[in-house]
C-alpha cells in the first residue's frame, strides 16, 4: 500500500500549489470554492463532464477563476502530481478510491465525511510517503469538532481533570428555514436520510452507554435563544469520548451527538418511521422518492443550519461547576445555502493548512487540538460564519485565560472572533 520512497515520521511533502476539487454537489459551494481559487495557485474542479463542471463554476461566479475538467480515473490520475491537493466531494463509498489514487501519485487528500477504517488504513499508508490526509473537515463532522476541543479545553483549565459529574450534548441540523408541514426539504440522497433512521445510536445517559435501535424513539426538546426544536442521538458518539479529549477523571453522565430538527418533526415523520420499522428496502425507497416529489428544495426555498455544543461540569451535589455553550445558527440567502457555506468554508480552511504544511503526514481531523481549533474558527468567523460562546458569569473567572474571545469579556455571551 506505500510507495517505494518514505519520508520521516509525521513530516508532510510541500504542496505544489495545485488543489483537484472532485464532484460539483449542493455542499460545493461559492465561499470555499471562493477561498481556494484565491489561494491556491492553481484549482482545478471536476465533474462527469467537463461542462457540467464549467456550468457549475459559471452558476458560482468562479468561471474565470478555476479550471473544469471531465472525471474520469484515468484523466485524474494523467494530471495529479506529487504535492497537489485532492478534494474528494463525491458519496462516502468514492472516498478511499481517490485516497488510493493520492497516495500513489504522493498527493495530499481531503473531505469531510467520517473516517471509515478504509480511509484510517490507507491513512496509515499515506504517513510512511509524507501524504496529510484531512477528513471530518466540514460541519457535522467538522464544526462541531472544532467547539467541542474549545470547551472541553476551556472547562479543563477551569475545573481540572476530576469532576463528579459531566454532561456534553452536540445536536446538529440542516433545516428549512421557514418550516412546512413535513418539517423538513430534501436536497440530496432521500433514500439514504431515511435509511439513517434505522441504524442504531449509541451514546451515554445516565451514566451508562445506551443504544436507541429506534433513534427517533429518544428524541426530546431542546429549547436555543428562546426557540425549540427537536433532538435525537445518532450514529455511535463514544468513539468521541476520547477523540475530543475528555479526562479520565471526569464521570461522564450524559455524552451524545445527535441530529436536530424543527419542533413537530417526530410527528410529521410518523409514517416514515412505520415504514423504516418494516425493514423492506423497497417501501423504503418508493416512499423517501415521493416524499422528495412533494418536498423538494426549490431556488424559492432558504435553508437553515443550527449547531449546538454544550458542556456541563457539576459537582456532588448537583451545583453547576462549569457551564459553556457554543451555538452556530446560519440562514442561507440567495447566493449560497446555509449547508454549502457551513461545509465548503471549513473544507477549504483545511486545504489551506495543508498548502502552508501546517498539518503533519498521515490521518488528520478538523482540528485535533483546542489551540488549531481557535484558528479554525477565527477563519470561519472571518468569512461570516460566526457562533456564540455563552458561560455563565460564575463560571469563567479568569481574564487572561488564553481561549477567552479576543476582545470580548470572560464573561456573559461573546462572538467567536468579532
Amino acid at each position: 500500500m506505500s510507495g517505494d520512497r518514505t519520508t520521516p515520521a509525521n513530516a508532510s511533502l510541500p504542496a505544489g500549489g495545485t488543489v483537484h476539487w472532485i464532484g460539483t454537489g449542493l455542499s460545493s459551494g461559492r465561499s470555499g470554492l471562493g477561498v481556494l481559487s484565491d489561494r491556491a495557485e492553481r484549482l482545478v474542479v471536476w465533474d462527469r463532464t467537463a461542462e457540467r463542471a464549467r456550468l457549475r463554476l459559471a452558476a458560482l461566479g468562479l468561471a474565470d477563476r478555476a479550471e473544469a475538467r471531465a472525471l474520469g480515473r484515468g484523466a485524474l490520475e494523467a494530471e495529479v502530481r506529487a504535492g497537489d491537493v485532492v478534494v474528494s466531494m463525491l458519496p462516502a463509498t468514492e472516498h478511499a478510491g481517490l485516497l488510493r489514487l493520492a497516495v500513489a501519485r504522493r498527493a495530499h487528500f481531503a473531505c469531510t465525511s467520517y473516517t471509515s477504517p478504509e480511509l484510517a488504513e490507507w491513512a496509515q499508508a499515506a504517513s510512511t510517503v509524507g501524504v496529510v490526509v484531512l477528513t471530518e473537515a466540514g460541519l457535522d463532522p467538522g464544526i462541531d469538532h472544532l467547539m467541542a476541543h474549545l470547551l472541553v479545553e476551556r472547562a479543563r483549565r477551569e475545573v481540572g481533570d476530576t469532576a463528579a459529574s459531566v454532561a456534553f450534548t452536540s445536536y446538529c441540523g440542516g433545516i428549512p428555514a421557514v418550516p412546512n408541514d413535513f418539517r423538513y426539504r430534501f436536497s440530496w440522497a432521500p433514500y439514504g436520510v431515511l435509511a439513517a433512521l434505522g441504524s442504531p445510536a449509541r451514546y451515554i445517559e445516565e451514566g451508562r452507554p445506551r443504544t436507541a435501535t429506534r433513534p427517533w424513539q429518544a428524541t426530546r426538546t431542546l429549547v436555543l435563544a428562546g426557540e425549540a426544536f427537536e433532538v435525537y442521538p445518532n450514529r455511535d458518539s463514544l468513539p468521541f469520548v476520547a477523540q475530543y479529549g475528555i479526562p479520565d477523571g471526569w464521570e461522564l453522565e450524559t455524552f451524545v451527538r445527535g441530529t436536530l430538527r424543527n419542533a413537530g418533526w417526530r410527528a410529521a415523520w410518523t409514517e416514515v418511521f412505520d415504514t423504516v420499522l418494516t425493514g423492506d428496502e423497497t417501501r423504503v425507497r418508493a416512499l423517501a422518492k415521493e416524499l422528495a416529489d412533494r418536498y423538494p428544495t426549490t431556488d424559492a426555498d432558504r435553508d437553515r443550519v443550527v449547531l449546538s455544543i454544550e458542556l456541563t461540569v457539576r459537582d456532588p451535589d448537583g451545583g453547576t461547576r462549569w457551564r459553556g455553550a457554543h451555538l452556530l445558527d446560519v440562514t442561507g440567502d440567495e447566493s449560497e445555502s446555509a449547508m454549502a457555506r457551513c461545509v465548503s468554508l471549513p473544507l477549504a480552511h483545511g486545504v489551506t493548512r495543508i498548502l502552508d504544511g501546517a498539518l503533519p503526514a498521515g490521518l488528520n481531523r478538523a482540528a485535533d487540538s483546542a489551540d488549531e481549533a481557535a484558528r479554525w474558527m477565527d477563519f470561519l468567523s472571518g468569512h461570516g460564519v460566526r457562533s456564540t460562546f455563552d458561560c455563565p458569569p460564575d463560571t469563567t473567572t479568569d481574564p487572561h485565560h488564553p481561549l477567552i474571545e479576543r476582545g470580548d469579556p470572560p464573561k456573559g455571551e461573546a462572538r467567536h472572533g468579532a
